[in-house]
């Protein structure tokens, strides 16, 4: 690939990262160079292949050129497609093992056949599908080794995706799509097929709701302790996209529940006040050495059977933040060494 088509792939990668979402243009803006490249791709890709099937006018055929197209990714002969192109490139480092956007993938085919979720833990395997894969695969851009690393990674995506989920109940039954666990319904009194013949929020949609952003908090917690993992430049924007996503959540609260007449918007002082929690607060959380919720533990599985990826970590000599940042993770890599050799002699 040319260099000058690799920059027009990226341009229209970081246009796509724009357009589709907000938060996470926002909290790419603090990812260093090195990680920001692709982020932007994997971003694209995903995002591609999501519209491919919310767009269809038969979504089924285009789940079969979906699966096709990440046939030629991994045989690194891409369609003619920018997102493509640079999601190839970024295969071609190493590190992504396939199973984790054919997870993806399976997600999405998910939604294709309307799949609903008979309790919690069935929506956690669809999140981690559409959301834990991408944690994962971020993760494994950073260079992430840790089972455990992974695991908080795949939570902190699970946890956004319920946020959505919490966001979203209104124009996802609008097209047919319900998300909100059965029995919980049931248990409120809600029958699934009478609410999305006719939508109507009410204080028992509001219970269901609220009780799906507590257990997203719960999620949040566990995740966000692993921000304290990663490469010490890449925290500040993980940690941006964490408080961005739970600042929806707070604004769903904040309309009462509501997520059918309208659909939350955090507003920019809002955004602004959550960009600068995170940068002020970074890592604050112990990282924890927990075992993987069961939803995302596959997903663990396949990201540590493959080598890491190549990565150009190099620093321009006028980035002295960078700098900075790279020194401060350098001297953590070595206080866990010399940790590691007391506890051994």
């Amino acid at each position: 690939m040319s260099e000058l088509r690799a920059r027009a792939d990226l341009a229209a990668c970081r246009e796509a990262l724009r357009g589709g979402s907000r938060s996470f243009f926002l909290a790419s803006l603090v990812l260093p160079a090195a990680y920001r490249t692709p982020a932007s791709a994997l971003y694209a890709f995903c995002r591609s292949a999501d519209d491919a099937i919310d767009r269809a006018a038969d979504p089924a055929a285009s789940m079969i050129v979906l699966r096709e197209r990440l046939d030629a990714i991994y045989a690194g002969r891409p369609g003619d497609d920018p997102a493509d192109r640079a999601f190839a490139a970024l295969v071609a480092r190493g590190g992504l093992a396939r199973a984790l956007p054919e997870a993806l993938l399976e997600g999405f085919a998910w939604d294709v056949e309307r799949r609903r979720y008979v309790d919690f833990d069935a929506l956690c395997d669809y999140g981690a599908r559409v959301a834990g894969t991408v944690g994962v695969m971020m993760a494994a851009i950073m260079g992430i080794r840790d089972p455990a690393a992974f695991a908080r990674a795949a939570e902190l995506g699970l946890a956004m995706q319920l946020t959505n989920i919490a966001r979203d109940v209104g124009e996802d039954a609008a097209m047919g799509r319900l998300y909100l666990p059965l029995d919980w319904m049931h248990d409120a009194g809600l029958d699934p097929d009478a609410f999305l013949a006719r939508p109507v929020a009410d204080a028992r949609l509001a219970s269901v709701v609220r009780r799906l952003l507590t257990q997203a908090d719960a999620i949040y917690a566990r995740g966000r302790s692993g921000i304290a993992a990663l490469p010490a430049g890449c925290r500040p924007a993980i940690a941006a996209a964490a408080s961005l996503y739970s600042e929806i959540g707070r604004e769903v609260a904040r309309r009462e529940y509501d997520s059918v007449a309208s659909r939350a918007v955090v507003s920019p002082a809002r955004k602004a006040g959550a960009l600068l929690r995170a940068a002020t607060e970074g890592a604050a959380d112990e990282f924890r050495q927990a075992p993987p919720m069961q939803a995302i533990a596959f997903l663990v599985d396949a990201a540590i059977a493959v080598r890491p990826a190549r990565a150009d970590t190099r620093i321009a000599w006028w980035r002295l933040d960078a700098r900075a940042a790279r020194m401060v993770e350098l001297c953590e890599i070595l206080q866990r060494r010399e940790q590691l050799g007391r506890e051994g002699g």
